[in-house]
Formats: structure tokens, sequence, C-alpha cells
């Protein structure tokens, strides 16, 4: 009897010691990523409303993109960081690897939205008409988000304590979503300096 009841007591402790580590996300950590994903969402469809496909199109010089292809670009990335959150799942939860994060939220969007420091995307993420055209490239990106935010409301993973390795140091997935809705917010305010300069289209 008294072997039945240690062992009710170890597997009680084991009960609760699984439930402290899986933590899942607080809901004010839920709320602000998915407001933020929502939010970046929305201004770039609203940037990019209403464009012709002459606007769509025009590259002041061989070296910048469209926005067409920024939008593409988006689209194709939009889904390769929902897989850098799925590789930071595949190791074990670990709260003691919290103090090695090489930035706090805030920093990671506003690090990757600063359009004062240029980033060389990687090949596989370069525009090369994936979508055959605008609309799907949009179409493409506005699925991927909507799979990410429901992911974001439904999920129970402890995305604050699992890891991925940017060039840029060490983030929590977590970050890794807030980094999407940075991105968003980059490549945004590029279709908006493709829009104000000077010889772009009227129409």
């Amino acid at each position: 009897m008294k072997s039945l009841v240690n062992l009710f007591y170890v597997g009680l402790a084991f009960m609760v010691t699984s439930s402290l580590m899986a933590q899942g996300l607080s809901k004010a950590d839920r709320s602000a990523a998915i407001a933020s994903l929502k939010a970046t969402q929305k201004e770039l469809v609203n940037t990019v409303k209403g464009l012709s496909d002459a606007q769509l199109n025009y590259k002041p010089d061989s070296d910048t993109w469209s926005v067409a292809e920024c939008i593409e670009h988006l689209a194709i990335s939009e889904k390769a960081l929902m897989g850098a959150v799925d590789m930071a799942k595949q190791t074990p939860a670990d709260p003691s690897q919290r103090g090695s994060l090489a930035m706090s939220d805030q920093e990671v969007i506003g690090m990757i939205s600063d359009r004062s420091m240029k980033i060389k995307t990687r090949p596989d993420l370069e525009p090369k008409n994936s979508f055959g055209s605008m609309d799907g490239s949009l179409s493409a990106f506005k699925d991927q988000r909507k799979a990410n935010m429901k992911y974001v409301k439904k999920t129970d993973d402890d995305l604050r304590h699992h890891y991925f390795d940017f060039p840029f140091g060490k983030v929590d997935a977590l970050q890794v979503i807030l980094f999407m809705s940075g991105h968003t917010t980059r490549h945004t305010d590029q279709i908006k300096e493709l829009i104000a300069h000077a010889s772009f289209p009227n129409a």
C-alpha cells in the first residue's frame, strides 16, 4: 500500500512539473502577436490597393524590386518564417536559455522593420514569379498569414521556451512570429518609397 501511495505522489509531481514546463502562451503575448499580424497585413493590403499593372511592376532601376516583387517576397518569406517556428519546436522547451536571447520583442520588430539597415535576402526568398501574378502572390500571403494567425490563436505550444538562431542571434519562437510582422512593415515601407518615387507612374 505504501508503495502505491509513493507511486501516486511521484506521478502527481511529474504532472505538476510537466504542467509548469508546458506553459503555453500568456494571454498578453497571444493578443499582442495576433494584433501585430493583423495590423501589418492591413497596412500592406491598403498600401497596394488599386495600383495598376504599370505601378505594380515599376522599377526605378534594375537593382530595386517592384511592388509586385515585394509582395511575392513577403509571400515566400511568410511560409519560410513559419517553418522556422516549426524548427524551433523540434527541441524540448528550455526556460534556462531565455537569458541568451539577443533582443527584446520590440527590438526584434524594430531591427527588421528599420529600412536604414540593408539586408541581403537569401536566394530562395528572392522573387521569381512563384505565384504567376501579383494577385497570386497577395493571395498566397493572405492565406499563409491567416494560417499563421489561426496557429497563434489556438496553439498550446510553449513558444517562449523554444528557440531559433537567426544570423543576428537567438530568439524565441514567438519572436519569430513577431519578426514576421516587422518584416511585413519593412517591405510595406519599401513599397511606399517606390510609390513616392518621382518617376512612379501616375496610373
